[in-house]
């Protein structure tokens, strides 16, 4: 494996990228809600403007879960398949480079891309809270930025995953959608309705720990238990246990969720 070729290919891969007002288009989108929901989160309660820390991150966390995976999703799904379709990528394996070099050059290329995008989108808020709470605001707040980066990296590589899997453009198109819907809004509602139905007789202690099959979930826990007033926001204390509240353990989960699609894709690609 030849990294000079790995990265001339995710060098290409992120200039087009720049060329196309990808990543300039997702920072303004980072940073319009960003800012939106950072300044108006609590008008609610009739408060306009940076309450806290804690409220700034816990409001930001329904952002990005949303918003990121569905992003990084759409970004990645054609990595793949789109060369196939056009023809490029028979061209692109004739020339003296490995399989695998081809598709870690493209994930690298494109994972800059969405965290250059990500850290710029999430940048202003950072300035304004430094401004105001000082580094100790900065340092909680450039934690929840690292983990949404990560959060982004998983969701790109089940979506470089999907574009080996599917043979067709729109299939992989409709794959990305399809996990999108499963990991943001279907899942959680599974193990509850499981919960529920049972009477909580079955998976009550294995609940916090099935909350790892999605790093969506994973995210959540990371940002939650970070910060007390967080963890009161959303009323997770009682669920997850402390043995799962550790920034370590989650971030290794995070970096599992980014490594175990890659593989599997890499096993996928071999002729």
């Amino acid at each position: 494996m030849e990294w000079t070729q790995i990265l001339t290919l995710a060098a290409k891969e992120f200039r087009d990228r720049l060329r196309n007002r990808w990543v300039l288009a997702v920072a303004l989108v980072f940073t319009v809600f960003s800012l939106v929901i950072a300044y108006f989160g609590g008008a609610a309660q009739g408060q306009v403007g940076l309450r806290s820390i804690e409220f700034t991150i816990a409001s930001l966390v329904s952002l990005v879960i949303y918003l990121i995976p569905l992003i990084a999703l759409l970004l990645g799904f054609d990595a793949v398949v789109g060369e196939r379709e056009r023809g490029s990528l028979d061209l692109l394996l004739a020339l003296p480079v490995t399989r695998l070099e081809v598709l870690l050059g493209k994930y690298l290329g494109l994972a800059a891309a969405l965290t250059l995008s990500t850290l710029a989108g999430f940048g202003l808020v950072a300035l304004l809270l430094f401004k105001q709470y000082g580094w100790a605001g900065l340092y909680h707040y450039v934690g929840f930025m690292v983990s949404s980066v990560l959060l982004g990296l998983a969701f790109l590589s089940l979506a470089v995953l999907m574009s080996v899997i599917a043979r067709e453009r729109t299939r992989a198109s409709g794959l990305a959608i399809a996990m999108w819907f499963f990991f943001v809004l279907v899942f959680d509602l599974l193990l509850l309705g499981g919960l529920v139905a049972t009477g909580g007789a079955y998976g009550g202690d294995a609940f916090a720990y099935l909350l790892l099959l999605n790093p969506a979930d994973v995210f959540r826990i990371l940002n939650v238990f970070s910060l007390e007033d967080v963890r009161t926001l959303y009323g997770l204390a009682s669920i997850v246990p402390p043995a799962l509240a550790r920034p370590w353990l989650m971030g290794s989960v995070m970096v599992a969720w980014i490594v175990v699609p890659l593989a599997l894709a890499n096993w996928r690609f071999r002729p």
